[in-house]
């Protein structure tokens, strides 16, 4: 008999990699050009939030193939900045990729972020094969706190939500993972309190059973 199938759902930024520095600076510098001094304030207030209802906040009547042209400048700077001056997982997040991977767990990208930086992070930081699918926001109806993102996601790795864990910074992310069925993993950040099943640091500070405890083997 073999065994039950888990998952872990990995959100990016904040969780994989933290390249909020990069998203300040292109967003400031796109919504400039657009006539918008961008703050830190309200930047931290919605990071993390779909390209489309960030843009919606300061122009609510702009067409969708304007906001759509915007979005992809601003996330063509961000790539651009990943490649040139580069990326590094967050500490302890390597070693659980790996020692997931080794054990049989299947493993996707579940992000806000468009399909083409999730391509780009996986590049860089040469992890590609620790993926067995990748799914953005952008390729379903609702964006976090919806639960559709993580949902498409154990849709593709063909396991059910209840043997699947999701591992996110934000609020808004663990209300996705928890709304799907799914057992979550919360990593403290700038976002504030997580109502997570597990809370933490840092993924390096995790006791070694945390992932079967929450998702134990089943056959």
């Amino acid at each position: 008999m073999t065994a039950a199938p888990r998952a872990v759902l990995w959100d990016m930024d904040g969780t994989l990699i933290d390249s909020a520095e990069y998203h300040w600076r292109t967003w400031r510098d796109t919504l400039a050009e657009l006539g918008v001094a961008l703050t830190r304030e309200e930047f931290a207030s919605w990071f993390g939030s779909r390209n489309d209802r960030i843009l919606g906040r300061y122009f609510p009547d702009m067409p969708r193939e304007q906001m759509a042209e915007i979005s992809e400048r601003k996330e063509a700077r961000y790539r651009d900045l990943v490649r040139t001056e580069g990326l590094s997982l967050l500490p302890g997040v390597q070693g659980w990729l790996e020692r997931l991977h080794a054990g049989g767990w299947r493993q996707a990208v579940a992000s806000s972020a468009p399909p083409a930086n999730i391509a780009v992070l996986l590049e860089v930081l040469r992890v590609g094969h620790l993926f067995d699918a990748t799914v953005s926001a952008e390729e379903v109806a609702h964006g976090k706190p919806a639960p559709d993102v993580f949902l498409r996601a154990a849709e593709r790795l063909d396991v059910p939500p209840d043997r699947c864990i999701v591992v996110e910074d934000a609020a808004v992310g663990v209300e996705a993972g928890r709304r799907a069925g799914m057992r979550t993993i919360g990593i403290l950040g700038p976002h504030g309190p997580l109502e997570a099943d597990v809370v933490t640091s840092s993924m390096a500070d995790l006791p070694p059973d945390t992932f079967d405890r929450l998702v134990p083997p089943g056959r």
